[in-house]
């Protein structure tokens, strides 16, 4: 490979990433639970490794691995769905403040503008008739999705088994692709992307509920209803960089709106949620995840994007994780290292046109870009 022209060679890795896209956007139903489940047989594989050191069976620990899954998920279930149950039954009083808030913003809209109420309700029942059709349409496609998704939780736990399994198996698969000369390296990537994934998916789950306990919490000491409602979904819904917290607020004031006649309470959960958001950001999260992902918010953008284009809203969630294990490979890789670089964010303080030292790509050169970054690898 060294041996052929740079360009020659650019062009190669080029055509390769458009294959794996290709195939990617082609089997992205087939890829999602699969890569799901690959990530949490890692974040569960502690669990696994400390059952078969107490002598547990092979087969034993696994089932009990799958049986602390499904226990975590069926809990989280429950969860959600009782306080959707209080929110539906609440629903002649969320009808009444809709009405409420609806004729405020008639008479404001009466206020500024010649807008009429005549006219304001003929543009309602209008643009209520468009989304009933969209509703109804919408609807006819429930029972496919439903369908889907069972398959796509059904199949997590079996992909989940098979790979704790067969891990020898897949250990050995990677190591055959490589030199023996380099199966030092492999190891050492391997043993990274694992702790990157574990510290990752790890401090997601404590940030979920760190953050349902706190804005929960905040919000039920101010009295508003469907608190921890609004925690656990701007929770889950933050998981999602950038655009999740965006969605989470929105809904915050949605379900604030529906069961408050007043607009104080809404200032109340944007407050509340700005504070726990700064305090997740800066304090809480850096230290439980620490400095081990290091990707820079136009990738993470991108990568989440392209993540929902491909897959809905799993391919959101998974979208990070599978950057983070790509820029592991990429630095560890002396042929795709500028791949690396460019999803890191070490952000060189002076520009390569005119500092020429950050043209190169040796090891010297990058500890100092980390440096001047601010980052520290001991953390």
């Amino acid at each position: 490979m060294e041996t052929l022209p740079l360009t020659v060679r650019r062009s190669i890795e080029m055509l390769g990433l458009a294959v794996v896209f290709f195939f990617i956007v082609h089997a992205a139903n087939i890829l999602s639970p699969i890569l799901l489940a690959f990530f949490l047989t890692i974040l569960l594989y502690p669990l696994f490794r400390w059952l078969t050191n107490k002598k547990v069976p092979e087969m034993l620990a696994i089932a009990l691995v799958l049986i602390v899954l499904l226990a975590g998920m069926a809990l989280l279930v429950w969860f959600i769905s009782a306080q959707f149950s209080r929110l539906i039954a609440d629903f002649p009083t969320l009808k009444a403040n809709v009405t409420v808030h609806l004729e405020r913003l008639s008479s404001w809209i009466n206020s500024k503008t010649d807008f009429s109420t005549e006219r304001q309700l003929q543009l309602l029942n209008q643009q209520s008739e468009k989304l009933v059709n969209f509703a109804s349409g919408y609807l006819g496609g429930i029972a496919s999705s439903l369908t889907a998704l069972l398959i796509f939780f059904g199949l997590v736990p079996i992909y989940i088994f098979l790979l704790l399994f067969y891990r020898n198996l897949l250990l050995r698969f990677v190591f055959l692709w490589y030199k023996e000369s380099e199966h030092e390296r492999v190891r050492e990537t391997v043993q990274e992307m694992q702790t990157i994934i574990k510290s990752y998916l790890g401090g997601l789950l404590i940030q979920i509920g760190y953050i349902t306990i706190l804005l929960g919490g905040i919000l039920m000491l101010f009295g508003i209803k469907h608190a921890l409602l609004i925690g656990v979904l701007f929770a889950i819904l933050n998981l999602i960089p950038y655009i999740g917290a965006l969605i989470g607020n929105l809904i915050g004031v949605l379900l604030t709106l529906t069961s408050s006649d007043q607009l104080g309470p809404i200032l109340t959960v944007l407050i509340a949620i700005a504070a726990v958001q700064f305090l997740d950001n800066n304090i809480l999260m850096p230290k439980i995840v620490g400095s081990k992902i290091r990707i820079n918010a136009l990738t993470s953008i991108v990568a989440v994007v392209t993540g929902g284009a491909l897959a809905g809203i799993s391919g959101m969630f998974l979208s990070l994780p599978i950057v983070a294990v790509l820029k592991v490979v990429f630095d560890r890789s002396n042929h795709l290292k500028q791949w690396g670089v460019l999803f890191g964010d070490e952000r060189p303080r002076r520009s390569p046109f005119t500092w020429p030292r950050y043209r190169k790509a040796s090891q010297a050169v990058q500890q100092e870009i980390k440096k001047t970054s601010g980052i520290d690898e001991k953390k």
